[in-house]
């Protein structure tokens, strides 16, 4: 399993950005094959992770159309800075709490 981390310093958010990223979050599960994929934002800065059984699922989602308009509206406008890491999941731990 790979992971995909999306670290990004924020410069202006709007309406645009929140349906856009709503949109690619279904389409990267969807159609790409993305496991799971979960985002906060806090202050100034967003941070996006999402899990993916094979680097072509990443691939294929990064060379998606609709994909490649958001990041060229992220250089232009929703972001001041970004970095993207792939990354190997070597392990993963689980713990169910019952209260």
């Amino acid at each position: 399993m790979y992971a995909v981390i999306f670290r990004a310093e924020i410069n202006q958010l709007d309406r645009e950005y929140s349906d856009t990223a709503a949109r690619l979050r279904n389409l990267a599960i969807e159609r790409y094959g993305c496991l799971d994929f979960v985002a906060t934002t806090e202050d100034h800065q967003e941070m996006a992770i999402s899990y993916w059984e094979t680097l072509e699922q990443i691939d294929r989602w990064k060379q998606d159309a609709e994909h490649i308009r958001a990041q060229q509206l992220g250089r232009s406008k929703w972001y001041k800075t970004y970095q993207i890491e792939i990354v190997e999941v070597l392990r993963e731990y689980n713990h169910e709490i019952h209260r």
